[in-house]
Parts: structure tokens; sequence; C-alpha cells
């Protein structure tokens, strides 16, 4: 969607504020021992508590409140009995409905013991984030968003996910302009627009260029041996630096 007036920058606001608080509430709980459904509850009550609905559930009838992926599974992995383990990379994402705004988020988080080669995956697809959204203006082109993942993924010894993308958001789950992807697509000819609602989520990896699907039917992985990171936030575009509405709130 594109933002037309302050309710509207209120509403996507609002929406962010709520899976940003849900989104730090369950990296905070991770711990050696709880399963992926108890997770899950951690973000499902918080969604509940300020009149926010599961994205995946009330758009695709998802089987959770949210995503939660270990290890080889990349995204969209579903709560189940899955215990986390110390070690394991744990990654969950948020999305929700609330007053008819859309929001989308992620963040991962590695359970101690911290091998340094997790460590490096976080931090640079934290970083990969961050340079991406710095390219995100009203004009800028589309395909510099990927330019910079790529670029610091590589500078980093990692790779990125080509059939992974952010995507448009707002008034559902996901809008145009699709395929906002994490590589340097030169003939991605299209520009940001003014007050656009996008999510960015780059996905950094070890080893994998490429998902399958598992048969769940939900869950997309990755090599067996492969690791994977993901962040994302949602961010409405200016003429500058564009409005981050899923930061990290203190009061969650």
């Amino acid at each position: 969607m594109t933002v037309e007036n302050q309710d509207d920058i209120d509403g996507v606001l609002n929406a962010g504020r709520v899976v940003a608080r849900a989104r730090d509430a369950m990296l905070n709980a991770v711990e050696p021992g709880i399963t992926t459904a108890e997770l899950d509850k951690v973000g499902d009550e918080l969604l509940d508590r300020f009149g926010a609905k599961s994205a995946p559930r009330v758009t695709y009838n998802f089987p959770g409140a949210t995503c939660i992926s270990i290890n080889e599974e990349v995204a969209h992995g579903i709560p189940g009995d899955r215990i986390i383990r110390a070690g394991d990379i744990v990654n969950v994402d948020v999305s929700a409905e609330l007053d008819g705004y859309f929001a989308d988020t992620g963040g991962t988080v590695v359970v101690p013991p911290v091998a340094k080669v997790k460590t490096r995956l976080c931090d640079a697809t934290q970083l990969a984030l961050k340079l991406a959204i710095a390219e995100a203006r009203a004009g800028a082109p589309i395909n510099r968003i990927g330019r910079a993942v790529q670029r610091t993924a590589k500078l980093h010894g990692f790779k990125v996910f080509h059939d992974l993308a952010g995507h448009g958001i707002g008034r559902s789950l996901h809008e145009e302009p699709e395929g906002i992807v994490s590589y340097f697509d030169r003939l991605d000819t299209r520009r940001l627009k003014l007050g656009q609602v996008v999510a960015i989520e780059p996905f950094l990896s070890t080893k994998s260029t490429r998902v399958t699907q598992a048969d769940d039917g939900w869950t997309l992985l990755a090599h067996p041996q492969n690791l994977s990171a993901q962040y994302e936030h949602t961010i409405i575009v200016t003429r500058g630096a564009p409005i981050v509405a899923t930061l990290s709130d203190v009061r969650c």
C-alpha cells in the first residue's frame, strides 16, 4: 500500500509496534527445552493482548500464529513439538493485522553455546538489513536493496537465497511490489514510490542459495548442514531515511 494520510501512517506504526513486541518477547523466551509450540504461544498471546490477528493464520490458514524455523529450516516452520536445544539457531517471523493494517517482522537468535560462524552469520544478516533499509527512499531503484544485501553477504563469506524475497505490505500481508530479492537483479527497473510500505527481509546462509518445501507443505528447507539467518523490518518509504515501523520497544 501507499500511505495517504496520517491515519495510514499511524495504522502501520501501530501494527508494527505490536509485531515487534511479539518478535522480541519470543526471541527472549528462546531457551533449551522449550518447544516451538510453547514459543509460538508467547507470540500468540501477546498479539491477542493488543487485539491483533496472526496474518499467516487469517490469510493462509497457517497452522500457527507465527513461523518458527530452526537450523536447516529457512522459513515458514510450523510450531509444534520440536524441542529447541543448545546450539540451535532459531528464527521467528511475526506478522499480524491490527485495525485493518498489516506489518511483518523477524529475527534470529542462537541458543548458547554459540559457535563463531553463527554469530558472524547473524551479525552479517543484521548489517545487510541495515544497509538495505538505507537504500530505500522514494525514487530509488528497488534493485539497490538486493545489491546491498548481496554485497554484505559476499563480504562476510555468506550466500543469499535466490528464491526468497521481501514484499509490499499494508492492507494485506503480501502486496506489490513483490519480489524484493536479496541479490542484484539488473533487469528489475522498478523504483520505490513515496509512501510505499514494504517489508525488507534478507536471508543469509552458509551453503544454500535455494530452498525446497518440506512434506508438511509449509516449511522451507535448505541443505541439511546449512545454517541461515533472517531479519526483517516493515518500513514506510520517504524522500529521506524510511520510517521503520517494527523497531524494538523496551516496553515489550
